[in-house]
């Protein structure tokens, strides 16, 4: 029987590759990065041969170094950057252009058309999205409007789409299989996730052909083959990074949420068999799981998150390592008073102000180093708090217990003072991995590896469990000035 399940984790700057054994175990790792190109400000592309020379690289290079035979790995299992868009000639698998990075605002234009256009409602209401250049839609007619005879040829059925997830499967596969999952269709902006189907009114009014879109699965089945060393290893799993990361975390029931921390927040929560349409600013979703209706989650991200400690450390230059803000986080009682809104590029979710802008508020003559760097740390917990109080409002469910991951989820001060702004627990896993690991333990049910998601559940090791030891006195006047500091930053650059 074989003994790993292989995770691809295909992320925005660079390609990994984690061999996971039966109980969950990290049994090797490889990561390679790869070029970031801006032809102009506020574009971002990839080279989408670079993404996959990497990601295929760095898989051989885990194989080699740990000696193992490619007939010891059952599946594999592919998780990915979302949103980013890719386009390529059917017949000589190139691609057409580069890869247009989530990051990417070339087509606000695009939207903006749309929104004139009266369609903001249909695509809330279809795609659980809110109108907006991240996702993949304006981005694929971007590319077949400037690409010379793109859309004739999609037409014709010789270009595809995909998001990086179907450009892997594609890829591995030498192009036998043109796929993706429901996660990843759910984040393009032309997917309707109540009826399971590309919307033809969002085709029709990005002149996008049907014929291009790959066929949308589950995020836990065998797609098809890769052949590697003589050993056809089937690719029986694809989830976007977050709903990845949630399906790690095993949040299996509605009501349960993972927090991602790394350069943003990314917060999940399991929704069951409804989409909830969000009144907070939040958007709905589909979460990753095996065939059959599929689960939905609310999502919703801090734009700044641990980019708050990098600022202290390149900018200011008052940390010489990132890690070294839980030390000094932890020289003062308190923050004296300090609040650090790190509104640089404005506020997400649930206040959606591009116009706000970054603030330290409260500084006094006693105030010290040790006290902004504290109220910076402190400020990743108030944003990520935001969001569970907006799931709250728009769920009606009361989150006790968060699980976390990413990063920053090592910083023991920044998860407990989590626990203590949000009054519940704190759950922190062995395994940091989460996003591939829930790629991995996709693949594996889907090929048996796993028996399902209760054997998964099983073995998923808690490593920390921070509780809430702050007073509700203390708790509310905090949040108070919290939403005071938010007050003042917001819509500063209007």
């Amino acid at each position: 029987m074989s003994k790993y399940v292989l995770a691809l984790d295909q992320g925005t700057t660079s390609s990994r590759a984690i061999l996971f054994d039966r109980e969950q175990n990290i049994a090797g790792l490889e990561q390679k990065e790869f070029a970031q190109f801006y032809p102009r400000e506020g574009w971002v592309e990839h080279d989408p041969m670079e993404i996959y020379s990497s990601q295929y690289a760095v898989m051989m290079e885990l194989i080699a170094k740990n000696d193992i035979s490619p007939r010891d790995i059952s599946a594999i299992g592919i998780t990915n950057q979302r949103e980013t868009t890719i386009l390529w000639d059917k017949k000589t698998g190139r691609p057409i252009y580069n890869a247009i990075v989530w990051q990417c605002r070339r087509s606000s234009g695009i939207v903006d058309g749309l929104i004139q256009a009266g369609l903001g409602d249909h695509i809330k209401k279809t795609t659980g999205l809110v109108p907006d250049a991240y996702f993949s839609g304006t981005k694929i007619k971007w590319l077949l409007d400037h690409v010379a005879g793109a859309r004739e040829k999609a037409r014709r059925g010789e270009v595809l789409f995909g998001t990086v997830d179907t450009w892997l499967i594609w890829k591995l596969s030498g192009g036998a299989v043109h796929v993706t999952d429901y996660t990843n269709a759910s984040r393009t902006m032309i997917y309707d996730i109540h009826k399971l189907d590309w919307d033809d009114t969002l085709l029709a009014a990005l002149d996008i052909p049907r014929q291009m879109l790959p066929a949308v699965k589950s995020s836990s089945e065998v797609y098809g083959t890769v052949n590697i060393q003589g050993a056809e290893i089937p690719i029986s799993a694809a989830a976007g990074d977050q709903q990845a990361a949630l399906f790690g975390q095993c949040c299996f029931e509605k009501g349960e949420a993972k927090n991602t921390y790394g350069t943003g927040c990314f917060l999940l929560m399991n929704t069951g068999d409804r989409a909830v349409e969000s009144k907070n600013g939040l958007i709905a979703t589909i979460s990753a799981g095996p065939p059959g209706k599929p689960q939905y989650a609310l999502e919703g991200s801090v734009f700044v998150g641990g980019a708050v400690i990098q600022w202290l450390r390149d900018e200011l230059r008052f940390i010489t390592e990132s890690a070294d803000s839980e030390y000094y986080a932890g020289k003062v009682e308190d923050s004296g008073g300090i609040y650090l809104v790190p509104a640089f590029t404005g506020l997400g979710a649930p206040y959606w102000d591009m116009y706000a802008r970054g603030c330290i508020m409260g500084i006094t003559r006693g105030t010290k180093r040790c006290h902004i760097i504290r109220a910076a740390e402190e400020s990743i917990a108030y944003q990520s708090l935001d969001l569970v109080r907006a799931m709250e409002k728009d769920t009606g469910l009361r989150l006790a217990e968060l699980r976390v991951d990413g990063g920053a989820s090592r910083d023991t001060f920044l998860m407990q003072f989590q626990a203590d702004i949000m009054g519940g627990t704190i759950l922190r896993p062995a395994v940091r991995e989460t996003t591939a690991l829930g790629a991995a333990c996709l693949a594996g049910i889907a090929v048996g590896f796993w028996k399902d998601r209760n054997e998964v559940k099983a073995r998923w090791k808690k490593d920390a469990v921070f509780a809430p030891v702050m007073e509700e006195e203390k708790r509310e006047a905090l949040l108070a000035g919290w939403h005071k500091a938010v007050g003042r930053s917001r819509a500063w650059a209007e």
